[in-house]
């Protein structure tokens, strides 16, 4: 016969806690002012997302008021006239040259601004990256117009030595063909526009780089990896998701540029073959140049193209998010 002896004095099983409360209690969410400070942040995100619905809202909404109108097609109409009866106007000409002007940038921009980084975090003396990492804090601080005024007054005078030499030597491509005339393009526009996006990229990648654990590197150089192996090897793995980061930081100034593009840029609604020749406009450069004297038809253009460069930049930063995710080995989260 099996006899079973029950322990009266034990104490009584623990209480589990349930999925909501072991949820609240991971966020830091059980006391009053962990609760607060949840509903505020909370509410700043929604809040965030209200904005954005209300601007997407009211950009859909005039935009489509003078699509209507449009007696062209407005995606590839090579014409931007909106005082004729019907007016006829198009983006075909802006969204080239914003996409080309972009582009020309970023190509420039982010391997120096890459190159900078790396430079100022393991290569470059203390004493020495301090001063050039302020250098460059003071460049991202310069405004816009300021930019353009020493582009049009500095840049573009300058640019004819350049527009020579591509001319002689890859002329023959059809892309740096030069005909001489002033070199109001979208090559100097993309050359302004990666000098005042390089300061950004920069900074961002330079504290990526700095966040690189220290042990990696050094195991790198026990296995005998030279400074620059372990920067590819260590480093750049590491910072990636950084890096893709702060280029789409640049790219979104770039896109968005208005007063440094229109002081520089001589914008003629056609496109052309070479990057050397005026011609082309950008969204924001045309929408600062004719919204003041826009009648209300025409400002009603103005917002749909801005509803274009809208969309564009929400693009832009979803497919960043998009190479960022699969890439979330190399975000340093596992590290």
């Amino acid at each position: 016969m099996d006899i079973t002896i029950q322990n009266t004095d034990a104490p009584p099983p623990a209480h589990r806690p349930s999925a909501a409360e072991q949820k609240r209690a991971g966020r830091g969410a059980t006391r009053p002012g962990d609760r607060i400070f949840l509903g505020l942040s909370r509410g700043s995100g929604i809040f965030l997302l209200v904005i954005m619905a209300a601007i997407a809202v009211f950009l859909t909404y005039r935009a489509s008021l003078a699509i209507s109108k449009d007696h062209g097609n407005f995606l590839t109409t090579f014409e931007w006239n909106t005082n004729l009866t019907p007016p006829v106007f198009g983006i075909a000409v802006l969204a080239f040259g914003t996409v080309v002007s972009s582009i020309i940038a970023m190509a420039i921009a982010v391997p120096v601004a890459v190159g900078i980084a790396l430079f100022l975090t393991h290569y470059s003396p203390r004493r020495l990256a301090g001063p050039i990492a302020y250098v460059i804090d003071l460049l991202a601080a310069v405004p816009s117009i300021v930019y353009g005024l020493w582009g049009a007054l500095v840049l573009v005078p300058h640019m004819d030595g350049l527009f020579g030499w591509l001319n002689d030597y890859l002329g023959w491509t059809g892309i740096f063909s030069w005909q001489g005339g002033a070199p109001r393009s979208l090559l100097t526009v993309g050359i302004l526009l990666a000098i005042m996006i390089l300061p950004i990229i920069t900074n961002v990648s330079r504290e990526v780089f700095r966040q690189v654990p220290q042990m990696h590197e050094e195991a790198a150089l026990a296995l005998g990896a030279t400074r620059w192996e372990v920067i590819r090897m260590a480093v750049l793995p590491f910072g990636r998701s950084g890096v893709i980061s702060a280029s789409m930081l640049g790219l979104g100034r770039a896109l968005g540029e208005t007063m440094a593009v229109a002081t520089v840029l001589s914008p003629t609604f056609d496109i052309q073959t070479s990057l050397l020749d005026p011609g082309g406009g950008t969204f924001a450069q045309n929408i600062a140049s004719k919204f003041g004297e826009a009648t209300d038809q025409g400002r009603d253009a103005l917002i749909a193209s801005g509803l274009v460069l809208f969309v564009i930049t929400l693009l832009v930063n979803g497919a960043a998010r998009v190479i960022i995710a699969r890439r979330k080995e190399y975000s340093g989260a596992n590290a």
